[in-house]
């Protein structure tokens, strides 16, 4: 099919539960009301897989939280309009199918497009995006670019799917695949959806480094705040002695963290250090497999720390902390606890 310049697919679905077209491009001229627990049967009485259901389900849960708090409702009341016929049940299964099929471990989105104009659906004539679009768009933190469509470019069930599924950044990537989506409508651009999946180096994973300058806080509470740090996620927090203007001795404040956890981290160190603010940097990094393994001593059983790369243990590495606790248990060197651990640990290296 083409779209503008684009040939794309569209997947067309002969079905009977509704009683009128759906309007070209959207979702809402449809006249069917279901509830959630309604849904939940349909989909847990299929021969669906346990990944579908589960996954498909949690886009539903999540569609009916935007509606109830749209309507003033509670999810058990909420009543499924346009999203409760079965074509956007289709809608939201197949997309998890395409997900089990593809083996798909990650989810992504790129900026959400902010279109206006208004709608008309089950409850009369709203605005656009539709209010429940835009409470999932807020519920899920979407990244908005404004767009001078007077259409609906994002439906209550795409930005349910999003919420619930997709990390809204851009990931490094192999490009492996990419798939083109017509939408019905025509637009005075290609009205497609594009999908890419790819893949990414083993043992590489994209973090985030958040740092900042400090020359004005007493440096003893610079353990608890690493401390704090280190609760909240942190992967690493490192201290740098600098200097900075006017030859002020300082401290930079450097943390590894997942990008999950950055709005978490930061409000920790505006909240319990002196800075005003922090600069913010995506990262790489490239990582060994590890996982713990005991072992056993006369002193007690001691944690190892295993480096794993393609299969192979490289290094085994005993907790500190565990020895220490051993080590004055038994009144010995901590050097000796160490030493019986590293020699327990060589059946293990491969």
């Amino acid at each position: 099919m083409q779209r503008g310049a684009l040939v794309a697919s569209l997947l067309d679905l002969h079905i009977h539960d509704h009683a009128h077209e759906p309007d070209p491009g959207g979702e809402h001229g449809h006249s069917h009301h279901r509830h959630l627990s309604d849904i939940t049967a349909l989909i847990e009485g299929s021969r669906l897989s346990s990944y579908v259901k589960q996954t498909s389900l949690k886009v539903f849960q999540k569609l009916a939280e935007a509606e109830a708090a749209v309507h003033g409702s509670t999810i058990e009341e909420v009543h499924f309009h346009e999203v409760g016929a079965v074509d956007s049940i289709l809608d939201i299964v197949g997309a998890t199918v395409g997900l089990e099929y593809f083996a798909i471990e990650g989810f992504f989105a790129s900026a959400l497009p902010m279109s206006s104009g208004q709608v008309m659906t089950q409850h009369g004539l709203l605005p656009l995006p539709a209010p429940a679009t835009t409470q999932l768009m807020r519920m899920a933190n979407a990244p908005l670019v404004p767009s001078r469509a007077t259409v609906e470019l994002v439906t209550p069930t795409g930005a349910a799917i999003l919420a619930a599924l997709a990390e809204f950044r851009q990931p490094a990537l192999t490009l492996q695949r990419v798939g083109t989506g017509a939408g019905r409508r025509q637009l005075e651009w290609p009205n497609v959806l594009r999908v890419l999946i790819g893949s990414q180096e083993e043992g590489m994973e994209p973090h985030l480094e958040i740092e900042t300058n400090i020359d004005d806080m007493n440096p003893q509470l610079y353990g608890p705040v690493m401390a704090r740090l280190f609760e909240a996620g942190a992967l690493d927090v490192y201290l740098t002695p600098i200097y900075m203007k006017k030859n002020r001795p300082a401290t930079k404040l450097s943390i590894i963290a997942r990008r999950q956890d950055e709005l978490a981290l930061c409000d920790i160190l505006l909240r319990q250090t002196s800075t005003l603010g922090m600069r913010v940097h995506p990262v790489w990094r490239h990582e060994a497999q590890r996982e713990m393994r005991s072992v056993n001593t006369r002193f007690g059983e001691v944690l190892l720390k295993l480096k794993i790369l393609s299969g192979q243990v490289l290094q085994a590495t005993p907790e500190f902390d565990v020895c220490v606790h051993l080590a004055e248990a038994a009144g010995v060197p901590v050097a000796l606890v160490l030493q019986e651990a590293a020699a327990a640990s060589l059946d293990l290296l491969t």
